[in-house]
């Protein structure tokens, strides 16, 4: 059973996660504290995943139950966020062994690790949670072993991200020092639907609402996959916490009303020296927060910094299929032939960011002293 951390005086929450599946069980305390709506659920034999190609306007589950399954759904994008990603595959490992046949079954998982890792190339909490359950695999002396022990490392480290959102957002609200209801800017979705639960980016945004220190939320529509029109609106707005949504291209105006006083944001990977990759559109944010004096904060789980990257300029940018952008759910947008530009995610100087937010603490104006400081 899992003890989230410092809360705030509002809801307790427990996963009562096992080998064999899961059950959320909230224990109220003084106020209520939404943890999001879930995008996994394990069960032991197979793994649920919310299709969130689908929403806002459909909720529908896709069940995996192999270590393939999983995989296809990274590419695929039915589930996103690089923590989400992360779990997803650890739950895909600890399936391969659940099905590995009595033969060579070594080789069985190592193939699927292998195909697991090649599902998305920037998000380094992937390869993390990979290296991680890799690591519990070596140690097993049978199947039956690996079999049990994979799918404990699996809940552990989905456990350990829910937690860690929790403390991301103490962390932040002590670099953000509010003293009133203050008005902020996200990009793409960093909520409940993209990690283990609560969010990170989304995470603070929630623990400000609980505070009843948030004014407003603007939220980036996120083109070309348009998540924050789908999902991180349709988050806030189940959750009750007031947003509005805005196309990228009014990012400028809104700061320059002097309406928001921090942009929030995730990670896909952060390197050594501060810089950070994230969704297409983040680098534009903050150059504007810069010039309108606007706080930029960057919350990730510490599983995204990637201490062996030397810069941003080391981290491989994926860039998806020009349809994308040309079409909307199959209705164009554009010629058919026009060439497409489609990178998924941009980098992010450091010297563009105020913080970088995870739930070891944060690294204010961050650099390599400051990084390798929390970090090494």
């Amino acid at each position: 059973m899992l003890k989230p951390g410092r809360q705030t005086g509002a809801l307790a929450l427990y996963w009562r996660l096992s080998a064999t599946g899961m059950e959320l069980t909230m224990a109220k305390h003084t106020a209520n504290r939404s943890m999001g709506t879930v995008a996994l659920r394990w069960h032991g034999d197979s793994l649920e995943l919310l299709d969130q190609r689908l929403l806002p306007a459909e909720e529908h589950w896709i069940k995996a139950e192999g270590a393939s399954g999983v995989a296809q759904c990274i590419t695929d994008m039915v589930v996103r966020g690089a923590p989400a990603i992360g779990i997803s595959a650890a739950y895909g490992v600890a399936l391969a062994a659940r099905h590995a046949g009595a033969g060579d079954w070594r080789a069985e998982v190592h193939k699927a690790i292998d195909e697991l890792a090649q599902s998305r190339p920037t998000a380094v909490n992937l390869f993390w949670a990979l290296e991680r359950m890799k690591g519990v695999f070596e140690r097993c002396e049978s199947l039956a072993e690996a079999t049990r022990q994979l799918a404990a490392e699996a809940v552990r480290i989905h456990e350990e991200d829910l937690a860690a959102n929790l403390a991301m957002a103490d962390h932040a609200l002590e670099v953000m020092a509010p003293e009133k209801a203050m008005s902020v800017l996200t990009h793409c979705n960093t909520g409940a639907l993209a990690t283990g639960g609560y969010g990170t980016a989304l995470g603070v945004i929630r623990r400000l609402h609980e505070e009843k220190l948030l004014s407003r939320v603007y939220a980036d529509e996120t083109r070309p996959w348009l998540q924050g029109s789908r999902l991180t609106a349709w988050e806030l707005t189940r959750d009750k916490i007031p947003v509005t949504l805005n196309a990228d291209g009014a990012a400028a105006a809104i700061m320059a009303s002097g309406r928001v006083k921090w942009v929030i944001v995730g990670a896909d990977r952060i390197t050594a020296n501060g810089d950070v990759a994230n969704k297409i559109g983040t680098y534009n944010l903050a150059v504007l927060a810069r010039h309108h004096k606007v706080g930029f904060m960057v919350v990730a789980p510490s599983s995204t910094v990637d201490m062996a990257l030397e810069s941003g300029q080391d981290i491989p940018i994926e860039e998806r299929d020009g349809t994308e952008v040309r079409e909307i759910r199959g209705i164009p947008l554009a010629p058919a032939g026009v060439e497409v530009f489609n990178p998924v995610f941009d980098v992010t100087p450091a010297s563009l960011i105020d913080a970088i937010v995870t739930e070891k603490g944060a690294v204010r104006n961050p650099n390599i002293t400051g990084m390798r400081a929390l970090f090494a």
